[in-house]
């Protein structure tokens, strides 16, 4: 009995070599493996350009909606005039970056003209987003006619030319910035469209979305649990790449007279103003202009650098 005892109660050597799957080596490797996200920052924060890019834009954006910040250092507000500080240059005392034909003080009005057309830009952009990858992602997971009528709206969206359909729009209706943005977006969705309809087409067979389907899910739990998580970094790059081409739209319109109308300052109608004075100062011209180039640059390299680290195809 003791005998028996004996070799019920010894143990076995584990045999399972180090390493294995299930192994407690294994687990542990498994767990320190960083996650998708971990791998493209540390990609991401190993391109100089994308980082300094990301420096700019923060700053840009830091800048623009702390304009109120700005204009109390200053000692200015952005419609304040005064005609015998007309056109001074910069670095004048208590105008660091002169004055314009009025007599405003530019670096306050720089501020504000940024918030109000970053405002306009990242609102279009978010509006252009919601709309563009919920049809998106309709249109790919159902497929069939639905598809078929999503993608022709698309197309006929597509066809339209944006600039003169804003022009017009603009003719007959003044839009504040809020407005602005919903007009733009209204033809900027078509893009993000068809990138998530393309994704959610690939990903509607795959495993897990039948493993969801068959505990039962819904068709909006699928889509927007399941599936767009997996679209997101298509969707993060769409937005930096969208960002600026939305500011340069922005500022086209305004400067045509067409945006955002005087006095409420954005860089556009800034330049606007500008372009009847340059023999006079130049920089009045220039610091607008240099502001738009600036914010459009850093947005388009942070988006070549995020769609460099989130492509799995080039992470290492």
């Amino acid at each position: 009995m003791s005998q028996y005892s004996e070799v019920v109660t010894k143990q076995k050597p584990s045999t399972r070599p180090k390493g294995a799957p299930g192994s407690a080596a294994s687990r542990e490797q498994l767990h320190s493996t960083p996650g998708f996200y971990r791998r493209a920052w540390r990609k991401f924060s190993k391109d100089k350009l994308a980082m300094i890019a990301l420096i700019i834009s923060g700053a840009m954006l830091i800048f623009s909606f702390g304009a109120p910040i700005v204009s109390q250092l200053t000692g200015h507000s952005y419609q304040g005039t005064n005609l015998r500080t007309v056109l001074l240059p910069v670095g004048t005392k208590d105008y660091w970056l002169g004055t314009d034909s009025v007599g405003r003080d530019i670096l306050t009005r720089l501020a504000y003209g940024g918030r109000i057309s970053m405002t306009v830009a990242v609102l279009a952009t978010f509006y252009a987003l919601a709309v563009g990858a919920t049809i998106g992602a309709v249109a790919g997971y159902y497929g069939g006619i639905i598809d078929s009528i999503l993608m022709r709206l698309v197309d006929v969206i597509i066809s339209i030319p944006g600039i003169t359909l804003l022009l017009l729009v603009s003719v007959w209706w003044k839009p504040g910035p809020f407005g602005l943005a919903v007009v733009i977006a209204s033809l900027s969705w078509t893009g993000v469209s068809r990138l998530v309809r393309g994704e959610v087409l690939s990903l509607r067979r795959r495993d897990f979305v039948d493993a969801a389907r068959v505990i039962g899910a819904s068709d909006s739990q699928i889509i927007f649990r399941h599936i767009f998580p997996n679209v997101l970094p298509i969707v993060i790059v769409w937005t930096s790449l969208a960002l600026p081409g939305l500011i340069l739209t922005e500022a086209t319109l305004s400067y045509l007279g067409f945006g955002v109308q005087i006095p409420v300052p954005s860089w556009g109608n800034m330049l606007d103003e500008a372009k009847e004075f340059y023999t006079r100062s130049w920089t009045y011209v220039f610091l607008p202009g240099f502001a738009i180039y600036i914010a459009a640059l850093a947005f388009n390299l942070l988006g070549n650098g995020l769609r460099d680290a989130l492509d799995p195809r080039l992470n290492d």
